[in-house]
């Protein structure tokens, strides 16, 4: 037994082991092969939607290094649900809760087959942390890689996202645009294979872990059909068998500090707010401590100095061409914030791999520290009596520091949407949308649709929302999520009625109610939890399991 392949062959040496290797064999495994070091290829790949559509082709790349360094790769897949795909339906309401089950999954297989070590390979959002949290369970030698990011679309000589798609929408619900105008968008936004193309969750997310180290430095960015992806999939695999031959694991690589480096990560390109429940997560499954609060504080002492959709003007493939996400950790060390001893799966550290980035001579995606984009990062977390245990708001640079307004209170998403395409709702209102968090959907569903349809209608500067929910990292405007604890809990927020007036103090960092304690609680103590929308299977089992999302919405 070789310190390489101790635990594979637990399952694979010996003659009472004859059976296991003989079923392998049936499917072309060889002799030799099964004496090398084993390594799982979790893939998440679908042909439902584009952010996973090619990690076929990169598994087989992967296999190859992996193959070329003396191991044996096996593959096997999980699911994946495509947000965009189901954003604004009851199928939204899956989108986090397969977060757990790819972790869940992941986890079983990588523990039956007992690997020697992981490559996991993730386009959509929740691929991103779930193959992640699985990974440090596991700690076995481990990386994860990104599919890539889509390219972006043209239209009338601009670039356009998934994100000028959801946006039309409300456009054309106003009259703004035509059904003609609404069809060509549609038909252009997504032209291939990768990940949606501004820092919404997905490139957020491969921001984080790479900075974080799990991902080899230079690897997520490269754009999903880029001939290079493929060179870094190859390398991949020669990789994880270096860290196998090392006992390089993910507990040597996610500790606090480098948690506190994806959340630098997030905060400087003004990413997802959903980067805050995943990352909450990944902590949680690592033992590390980490709070809401402790985003609010990084944030706020870290200089937003990335221009990327959708507050800003680039998408990834831009950042990819000025140095990629190296050059986001580099200017994080430049400026003092980054930990630089961190370890990454590469064998060296963040500082040593984000000092040799070079970036490209006239790039105006990563802006210099002299001349941020804002002084603080782009998270922000809202307490008071509407969200005792917290919210969050992603502030790009120009959004509205106060508002005040007459709240209409919606208990679905579906309404809400409808109100904004009826032209019920009005400039200077405050929309909230509730019984939509981690147990109330079941699922707390991304509310893009809704948020969009504002931006589209043109009231994306004059109304706020707030909701229990969550958000896609598309959305842009003063819009509040995770609102905690949630109305299905019986939290402050199930007690809102139309015409009550809500305030946004971002500057206090306060989300209020203009109601007098007493008020508040009259109407909770005669509040009644709502039957449950499922009553049996995996939505039913999550919503009996799940967390806060102040606490990352986690079921372990």
């Amino acid at each position: 037994m070789t310190r390489a392949n101790q635990n594979s062959r637990v399952l694979l040496e010996g003659a009472n082991r004859a059976p296991s290797r003989a079923m392998l064999k049936s499917v072309g495994f060889t002799g030799k092969d099964l004496e090398r070091p084993i390594i799982g290829i979790a893939n998440t790949w679908t042909e439902i939607g584009p952010c996973n559509y090619h990690l076929r082709r990169l598994a087989e790349k992967v296999k190859e290094g992996v193959r070329a360094a003396g191991g044996t790769p096996m593959e096997f897949n999980t699911v994946t649900i495509s947000d965009g795909i189901t954003m604004g339906t009851e199928g939204m309401k899956t989108s986090l809760i397969s977060r757990e089950v790819i972790a869940d999954s992941i986890e079983l297989v990588a523990r039956g087959n007992m690997f020697d070590g992981l490559v996991t390979l993730s386009g959509c959002d929740k691929t991103i942390p779930g193959t992640v949290m699985a990974m440090i369970r596991m700690n076995i030698p481990s990386l994860m890689l990104y599919g890539g990011s889509i390219m972006p679309g043209q239209y009338h000589d601009k670039d356009i996202t998934i994100q000028d798609v959801f946006e039309a929408v409300g456009a054309f619900g106003k009259g703004k645009i035509s059904e003609k105008e609404l069809d060509e968008i549609e038909n252009s936004a997504c032209p291939g294979a990768g990940a949606c193309g501004g820092q919404f969750t997905a490139n957020t997310m491969a921001t984080a872990i790479e900075i974080m180290g799990l991902s080899p430095a230079g690897s997520n960015g490269v754009p999903a059909m880029d001939p290079k992806k493929d060179e870094e999939a190859f390398k991949a695999g020669e990789m994880v068998m270096a860290m196998v031959k090392s006992g390089l694991r993910p507990a040597q690589i996610v500790t606090r500090r480098s948690i506190e480096n994806a959340i630098l990560a997030i905060a400087t390109t003004g990413g997802s707010t959903n980067g805050v429940l995943h990352l909450l997560a990944i902590a949680k499954e690592a033992g590390i401590p980490l709070k809401i609060d402790d985003f609010e504080e990084i944030s706020s002492r870290t200089p937003m100095l990335v221009d990327l959709k959708p507050g800003g003007h680039f998408v990834a493939t831009d950042l990819y061409e000025a140095g990629g996400i190296p050059l986001v950790g580099q200017r994080l060390l430049e400026g003092g914030f980054l930990h630089a001893d961190e370890m990454t799966v590469t064998g060296r550290t963040i500082g040593e791999e984000v000092r040799q980035v070079r970036e490209t001579p006239g790039q105006k995606v990563v802006h210099p520290l002299s001349n941020p984009i804002k002084k603080s990062g782009g998270l922000v977390i809202l307490k008071g009596n509407l969200a005792p245990e917290g919210s969050v708001v992603k502030l790009a640079g120009h959004e509205r520091m106060y508002h005040r307004g007459t709240v209409r209170v919606f208990d679905r998403e579906e309404d809400a949407f409808q109100a904004v395409q009826k032209g019920v709702i009005q400039s200077g209102d405050v929309v909230a949308i509730r019984y939509e968090g981690p147990v109330g959907g079941p699922g707390m569903r991304e509310m893009l649709g809704v948020t969009s349809a504002l931006v589209g209608a043109g009231m994306g500067d004059s109304v706020a929302l707030l909701t229990d929910g969550r958000f896609s990292g598309a959305t842009r405007g003063l819009m509040v999520g995770h609102v905690a604890p949630e109305a299905a809990r019986g939290g402050p927020i199930a007690a809102l009625r139309d015409g009550d007036i809500v305030v946004f103090d971002i500057a206090k960092r306060e989300l209020n109610v203009e109601l007098s304690e007493e008020e508040m609680a009259k109407r909770l103590k005669s509040w009644q939890s709502p039957a449950p929308r499922y009553k049996q299977g995996v939505m039913a089992k999550y919503a009996r399991l799940v967390s806060s999302a102040a606490t990352g919405a986690t079921t372990g």
